[in-house]
């Protein structure tokens, strides 16, 4: 059984996490998959920021918050953006 170090996005809301998890690839059944623990670590990534608790979510992973670069000024400017 092979093992990958990997980074696992975790976005919700204005914050997205980076979890370090492992991937196990095995020649049989559904492959690749994380072990329990893993996928445990994952969830309560995913409950910590839901609930706006940071602290919690950064002591499992690294935490971003995330900061718009640009946000048109109408809703048309998003289909044509030449528009104007």
């Amino acid at each position: 059984m092979k093992q990958k170090h990997r980074t696992k996005l975790v976005h919700e809301g204005k914050y997205v996490a980076e979890v370090d998890v492992v991937l196990y690839e095995a020649d049989e059944g559904w492959s690749p998959y994380l072990s329990l623990e893993d996928a445990s670590k994952l969830d309560k990534v995913h409950d910590a920021l839901r609930k706006g608790d940071i602290k919690m979510a950064m002591r499992l992973s690294r935490v971003f918050s995330l900061t718009p670069v640009s946000m048109p000024q109408k809703q048309n400017e998003l289909l044509h953006p030449d528009a104007r």
